[in-house]
């Protein structure tokens, strides 16, 4: 391993349950494009890196791209915020062990107390978090829905009790199962229909690898983030993963929820309305992005300079990353770095370049280990939906 990709003593001591965060970069251009202007912290994420954070609204609070860092393991203080509704009291949480969540669609049905999972054997998986419209702000058509740039995206721990291993302990499934559903306990505000529920479905084989968590990165999971109690759906968007989740039920149809039938759909940009037709966004394809160097950091000095960022391939592992300085012209393989925490975590990525004096557009690639490499064009949609376009996330820096 060359000295550049070396890891620190610092670094190598936070892996696993925290992350060296980089210092902050002037925000510059930057911060006046995607923040405009600074809103405090909505009072249930008053403990995150507020310098860190830019708060969209109440419910959707985004982590800067210059403060993402060089660590596998995203802090909680500085993993984004996306709420559908507005987060139950943090009553919910004085009595985490009471909270009861109901398994249905099994053979013998049944609620269980927090408490009552917690004895069972638990599972801990590494995953990228990622809010289905990450990247929306770099759509040209400027659709509805927060503008995040990438950081409504994270790699964090969670623990709790596989999902599969509940259903064999209830019996298994009692036929006829073709999703499993998740419903969170959000209160629907009054004149809403009932149907505004927080309510996801995503195919029943998803079960294999989900989780009923009740840790993020080591610690109870806060309420910002679904405590007490969260569905984990590993390799799937952010959406399908339920908050505050307090019935599971394996069924033969989707959910009939608005969530779920008139939104996250992959809809034709033109479309006048959602079709429940149309592709459900469920899981994550193969993306990745640079986080250093950033044009906010100034102009660079000719010479060496070493292109770090983040790789992740959705519901596969990583096998490959490329980067290129001259806009996906050439291309160069990229050192992989850092732990490899599994095929749902990202990887961390290195490649050290010779930058002349001029403007240079540095770009990176995914391929993952079953060949899907990232593409260079995003998938146009109605919602601004999956955006992995490598050009859109290319980054575009002066040497001087």
């Amino acid at each position: 391993m060359s000295p550049q990709f070396a890891v620190s003593p610092v670094r190598r001591a936070l892996l696993g349950m925290s992350a060296s965060t980089a210092a902050l970069a002037s925000l510059g251009a930057w911060r006046s494009a995607f923040a405009q202007e600074a809103r405090p912290l909505p009072a249930y994420a008053a403990w995150k890196d507020a310098g860190a954070m830019i708060v969209h609204s109440p419910n959707t609070i985004e982590l800067r791209r210059s403060a993402m860092g060089v660590g596998v393991i995203t802090p909680a203080s500085q993993l984004y915020v996306r709420n559908n509704l507005t987060p139950p009291s943090a009553d919910i949480l004085n009595n985490r062990d009471a909270w009861e969540v109901r398994i249905d669609g099994v053979r013998r049905p049944r609620a269980f107390a927090l408490a009552e999972l917690k004895k069972m054997r638990s599972e801990t998986v590494t995953m990228v978090l990622q809010c289905s419209g990450n990247g929306r702000g770099m759509f040209p058509s400027k659709p509805a829905g927060t503008p995040w740039q990438v950081g409504a995206a994270g790699c964090v721990m969670w623990t709790g009790v596989a999902l599969r291993d509940l259903v064999r302990e209830l019996g298994g499934l009692d036929g006829g199962a073709k999703f499993l559903t998740g419903t969170g306990a959000e209160v629907i505000p009054a004149g809403l229909d009932p149907k505004a529920r927080i309510e996801r479905s995503v195919p029943v084989a998803a079960m294999e690898d989900a989780l009923l968590a009740w840790e993020l990165n080591g610690q109870p999971i806060p309420l910002a983030h679904g405590g007490p109690l969260r569905l984990i759906v590993p390799g799937f968007t952010g959406v399908n993963s339920i908050k505050y989740v307090k019935r599971v039920a394996f069924t033969p149809a989707e959910s009939d929820s608005s969530i779920q039938q008139g939104d996250y759909r992959m809809s034709a940009p033109d479309a006048k309305t959602v079709n429940p037709a149309d592709p459900s966004v469920w899981q994550m394809p193969p993306k990745s992005w640079i986080n250093s160097p950033l044009p906010e950091g100034g102009p660079l000095r000719p010479g060496a300079t070493v292109i770090r960022g983040v790789a992740f391939g959705g519901t596969n592992a990583v096998r490959q990353v490329e980067v290129s300085t001259d806009g996906g012209a050439t291309w160069k393989v990229a050192a992989l770095v850092g732990p490899d925490l599994g095929r749902f975590a990202w990887r961390e990525f290195a490649a050290s370049v010779d930058l002349t004096s001029g403007r240079h557009q540095l770009a990176s690639r995914v391929t993952d280990v079953q060949g899907r490499t990232q593409p260079e064009a995003r998938i146009e949609n109605k919602a601004g939906y999956l955006n992995t376009s490598w050009r859109d996330h290319a980054v575009t820096v002066s040497v001087a």
